[in-house]
């Protein structure tokens, strides 16, 4: 019963681990704030779910590609599902 258990700690850490790392970033790409230059950014804004991105979203970066092709200006990993969401500039 001890090696099993083990087991089963070691999965959850490393299941907290993963959602950790990428909950992290989320936080701070959909501010918008005063560059060096002065100029406001845009925001970005949800636009769809990616309609080519198959599977569970766990890295922001493929979606943000998958999202490219569909002519969106970037995505994010969302909810609880994980989904690519592709955002478009508001």
């Amino acid at each position: 019963m001890e090696p099993s258990m083990r087991f089963v700690s070691a999965t959850f850490i490393l299941i907290l681990l993963l959602a950790t790392i990428e909950m992290g970033p989320m936080a701070v790409e959909g501010r918008s704030g005063m560059t060096s230059k002065g100029a406001a950014e845009k925001k970005t804004c949800d636009s769809h779910p990616s309609s080519k991105f198959k599977g569970v979203c766990f890295f922001t970066n493929n979606c943000v590609d998958t999202c490219k092709l569909e002519g969106s200006s970037g995505g994010q990993c969302r909810g609880f599902r994980r989904i690519c969401i592709c955002t478009k500039q508001c």
